[in-house]
């Protein structure tokens, strides 16, 4: 149930040509206005689907048997999982089947069914997805690929942190936002491999700050339906593979008010010219709050994704009025 850096690179093998090689994007006003040495902003919000989740869902579903592909699978999303795994099973001819709650944005509900998931919405209040989607899953014999809490999707989101490196070179820093703790995790293996030195840091949402508490307390911790802009982040807790993943790797935690959240998201709207989703943010978010000091650093920060629900966003910001940084 663990993940190597062997893992990983494999999994940068079987997704090359596949998953997109995404930009790095640096901003002098960002490093002037934390009076860091260079900022490196990792945009998967440019990846396919729109977001890093692509890299362990392709690299998930090629590994499977014959007899898995032509079952199908079954996955519980909020939207970027779903709809990874979705164009993923598009691709491979897998078919692809999404417990999705009734409160997810438009947006990745629609870009799901546009790749060809089918979805099954269900009520935050009345079930948990994981417990409708066993149940599913085992009514149609589906192969359950869960959205961060697996070897193999972990591998895949750890290639974001080598592509990183491969082109910025040493980093003395690396903001990673965290849900489940796929990405952060998987980038985590990656960075203590190749750069031992750099910090790894995970950020959260401080009304779900299930990870940071858990990594605190080497407990794990868990959190219920959280009501934060940063809708990626709702995971009740780190999994079975991510949290010692986590507290091995991980060197610490940061977490961000909404507001500041909202801050960060229109600060890269309008002076990088990013569309980025808040959950996308919270590295950026952390930085502007002053969360996180980066004075005279190298510092890497990835923004996991851009499948931002506009009207929602513009909703926050009207009645955030943000800070202009």
């Amino acid at each position: 149930m663990t993940v190597t850096f062997e893992d990983v690179a494999a999994a940068a093998v079987r997704i090359e040509g596949v998953a997109r090689r995404t930009p790095i994007h640096t901003s002098s006003t960002l490093d002037d206005r934390l009076g860091a040495k260079q900022v490196f902003l990792k945009c998967e919000n440019f990846q396919r689907a729109g977001a890093f989740k692509f890299r362990g869902a392709y690299n998930t579903l090629a590994q499977l048997s014959d007899e898995e592909r032509t079952q199908g699978v079954l996955t519980y999303s909020s939207g970027n999982h779903a709809q990874a795994l979705s164009l993923a099973g598009r691709i491979l001819g897998v078919e692809v089947t999404v417990v999705m709650p009734s409160d997810a944005p438009t947006v990745k509900r629609e870009a799901t069914e546009g790749y060809g998931g089918k979805i099954v919405l269900y009520e935050r209040d009345e079930t948990s997805r994981e417990a409708l989607g066993a149940e599913i899953a085992k009514e149609k014999g589906l192969t359950i690929v869960p959205p961060y809490d697996d070897p193999r999707i972990v591998a895949g989101q750890g290639t974001t942190a080598w592509e990183l490196v491969q082109e910025a070179g040493f980093l003395d820093l690396l903001l990673v936002p965290c849900g489940g703790g796929g990405l952060l995790s998987g980038c985590g293996v990656v960075m203590k491999n190749l750069q031992p030195g750099c910090r790894v840091i995970g950020i959260e949402p401080d009304k779900a700050d299930d990870a940071a508490r858990s990594f605190e307390s080497g407990r794990l911790q868990t959190v219920t339906n959280p009501d934060t802009i940063a809708d990626g982040a709702r995971t009740p807790s780190l999994g079975r593979v991510t949290f010692p993943l986590v507290r091995k790797y991980v060197d610490s935690f940061a977490t961000v008010t909404d507001d500041e959240i909202l801050d960060a998201t229109w600060f890269l709207w309008e002076r990088t010219k990013l569309v980025v989703e808040p959950t996308g943010a919270l590295g950026v978010a952390a930085l502007l709050a002053g969360k996180v000091d980066v004075a005279g650093r190298r510092v890497g920060v990835v923004l996991s994704g851009g499948n931002a629900d506009f009207p929602a966003l513009l909703r926050a910001w009207e009645a955030r009025k943000p800070v202009r940084h």
